[in-house]
């Protein structure tokens, strides 16, 4: 059992959360008020964690971590599934990623002493929590500076059910810019198969 903080009380969060505690992790969610022993303040639920998940909205991520607090994340694996999403101009939501900057080396850039490693972005949070309702294999990707925290994180993953080779590792940080790029192709597919019960496969050669 491993003592997890999921920053974020939106459908993401909500369902990484709820997951989790069912295979047996210590969960506490983090959001802007403390509402109740399983929803507690972000700086509570990132000192309660062993290992931190950032699942807020990725223009507000640094802003959600700087309120958990940096020495609460400090020496810390931080999974990070956001997206960087503006949908003030309706669907789809424009994304402020490129190939020279991500979310996730802006919040690494912003607290570098937190481990932090990309993954589970690239699929809806039901995906995420429960891939084997999706028949047959597929791919998420992981993305980090720290071997450690991303041996840490694949631990997390396995238990909710990713199998060790359907875990592909892209490398350093850098490699979350094509990461969260990826979402304007997942977001049309969306929109042409109406359902976010999807994910890609790599094929190997």
């Amino acid at each position: 059992m491993t003592r997890v903080a999921v920053l974020g009380t939106g459908v993401v969060g909500r369902t990484l959360s709820q997951r989790l505690a069912e295979v047996g992790h210590d969960v506490v969610t983090g959001s802007r008020t403390a509402k109740d022993d399983r929803v507690r303040s972000f700086a509570e639920a990132a000192g309660h964690g062993e290992l931190v998940v950032n699942a807020t909205n990725g223009l507000a991520s640094i802003a959600a971590l700087t309120a958990a607090g940096a020495e609460n994340v400090s020496g810390k694996p931080l999974l990070d599934v956001s997206n960087p999403l503006d949908a003030s101009g309706g669907f789809p939501p424009k994304v402020l990623a490129s190939d020279t900057e991500s979310n996730a080396e802006r919040i690494q850039a912003a607290f570098p002493q937190a481990l932090v490693v990309k993954g589970l972005n690239t699929m809806n949070c039901a995906v995420m929590a429960r891939p084997r309702d999706l028949p047959g294999s597929h791919t998420v990707f992981l993305a980090g500076n720290e071997a450690g925290a991303k041996t840490a994180v694949r631990a997390l993953l396995a238990d909710i059910g990713w199998a060790d080779d359907e875990m592909l590792d892209l490398g350093d940080l850098s490699a979350a810019r094509g990461l969260e790029m990826y979402l304007p192709l997942w977001l049309r597919t969306y929109g042409a198969l109406g359902t976010g019960a999807f994910n890609i496969h790599v094929v190997r050669g």
